[in-house]
């Protein structure tokens, strides 16, 4: 474990340094400091995000759309970074000594056109994943597919098995691209007068300058996701305020 008075080495490539491979464990520790600090941003944006996501399952069960679930579910680490904005910019307030407040997180966009640009990209990816998943989807039921309400059921079915890993390692793949461009381009939008282009190429070079690092973060993110799904979502009420705060510190910690 990296102490936090442990000094970071400072001869980056352009932009980004290079950190231990398991400095993601500091970032936690730094996020879980900034949730103490702020707990009624924290957690209100956990608790928002935990009642959307309950409305979003009812309302596709509503309109017999419950096969969409599981693509909403994968869809959920695409467009996070975005959601988090507000959750960064908290970060950055209690960093610089500056109050905090819920209004003022919802209200933290500093730069609307950059960050709205940036999840465009974000959300035409979300759109591209949902349509591979359900092309995926019928390709596989081609011979007829299940009733809808009954596809969860279907789904763990032992000779179901292929649809799930194929399709859990496709969603992977968009997810590891998104990680990529995005692990450090809203904190950087947030704080930094650069364009997306820039902010995109530096957060691919924080991955690759750190790989053991980020995979590890990466890693942590999908664990935590994974067990806020499979608690019903409620698991998001905490995990998601967490890695929103730890992902600012890891920006500060791997840009200059």
């Amino acid at each position: 474990m990296i102490s936090a008075t442990e000094p970071m080495p400072l001869n980056p490539p352009g932009l980004v340094r290079q950190v231990p491979h398991d400095r993601p464990w500091y970032w936690l520790i730094l996020g879980w400091r900034d949730m103490t600090r702020s707990p009624q941003v924290s957690l209100a944006y956990g608790a928002g995000l935990v009642v959307i996501s309950y409305l979003l399952v009812l309302g596709l069960w509503q309109a017999d759309l419950g096969y969409l679930v599981l693509p909403m579910a994968g869809g959920f680490f695409l467009i996070a970074p975005l959601i988090a904005v507000g959750l960064y910019d908290t970060s950055r307030r209690l960093q610089l000594g500056e109050a905090v407040s819920l209004p003022a997180a919802l209200l933290s966009w500093r730069r609307p056109l950059q960050i709205a640009s940036f999840g465009v990209v974000l959300l035409l990816l979300h759109f591209a994943w949902t349509r591979v998943a359900l092309l995926w989807f019928a390709l596989y039921f081609h011979s007829g597919t299940p009733p809808l309400d009954a596809v969860p059921f279907y789904l763990i079915e032992a000779q179901n098995l292929p649809f799930l890993v194929i399709g859990a390692l496709i969603g992977g793949a968009f997810a590891v691209v998104v990680f990529a461009v995005s692990v450090v381009s809203l904190p950087m939008l947030l704080d930094r007068d650069v364009d997306v282009i820039t902010a995109m190429v530096v957060s691919v070079r924080a991955v690759l300058r750190n790989p053991k690092a980020m995979a590890l973060w990466a890693g942590l993110i999908v664990l935590f996701t994974a067990v806020g799904l499979a608690t019903f979502f409620i698991g998001l009420g905490l995990f998601f305020p967490l890695v929103a705060h730890a992902t600012w510190h890891a920006y500060r910690d791997l840009v200059v």
